[in-house]
């Protein structure tokens, strides 16, 4: 079985287990496994209360695997104040009903360290979509974050080197938005580590989304 840990679309694959990125608006039951948040890009906070409330509801759903994605990014016009107010429920949410979360990060690292230890979280937190370096990997995983990689690893042949770094019970695989399909991904993460990936990424999906 192949585990594909953050998408936005299904390939209805009988081998692979997605987790659909969804909003809490427009959550469709009849995917077998998901995630809610609300992403930085499309936060409203006038809306905050009633997505939060919404959220509380789905993620109790037996199909619901994780929070997110959600998270903060540096690079869009919004505060990170205001990205943090709407994070910080997510993330006590998370803890409530101890579920894994699914974070968004742009140039924000050092923030999301940070409230990971002021809020004393205990479930794992999974930075999806990584593509940074080996220094930012190390201070991740210091601090008890799972890495996802997806396209980045296929895109970029210096990515090859940090994911030989990171401890193999750290590793998340995930296709994102990206063209190229999960089967691509997994092939491209065995050719780098020489191990048996499947194997690799169904123990940590059972640890992190099953337990």
């Amino acid at each position: 079985m192949y585990y594909n840990i953050h998408t936005h679309s299904s390939i209805n694959h009988p081998e692979v287990i997605e987790l659909i990125n969804q909003y809490p608006n427009e959550v469709n039951f009849q995917y077998d496994t998901f995630s809610v948040g609300i992403h930085p890009w499309y936060l409203d906070e006038n809306r905050l209360t009633e997505d939060i409330e919404r959220m509380e509801l789905i993620i109790q759903h037996p199909k619901c695997k994780a929070i997110g994605e959600c998270g903060l990014d540096k690079r869009i016009e919004t505060s990170i104040e205001v990205q943090k107010k709407v994070l910080i429920p997510q993330l006590y949410l998370a803890e409530k009903y101890k579920k894994p979360v699914i974070l968004h990060c742009v140039a924000a690292y050092q923030e999301i360290i940070e409230i990971k230890k002021q809020l004393n979280l205990s479930i794992p937190l999974i930075i999806h979509g990584f593509s940074k370096n080996s220094q930012v990997a190390a201070s991740l995983i210091k601090n008890d974050f799972y890495l996802s990689f997806g396209k980045y690893l296929l895109l970029n042949p210096e990515l090859s080197i940090v994911l030989k770094q990171v401890p193999t019970d750290r590793i998340f695989l995930e296709t994102d938005m990206m063209d190229h399909s999960i089967f691509d991904v997994y092939r491209k993460a065995e050719d780098i580590i020489q191990l048996g990936v499947k194997n690799i990424i169904k123990q940590n999906y059972n640890r992190v989304f099953n337990p």
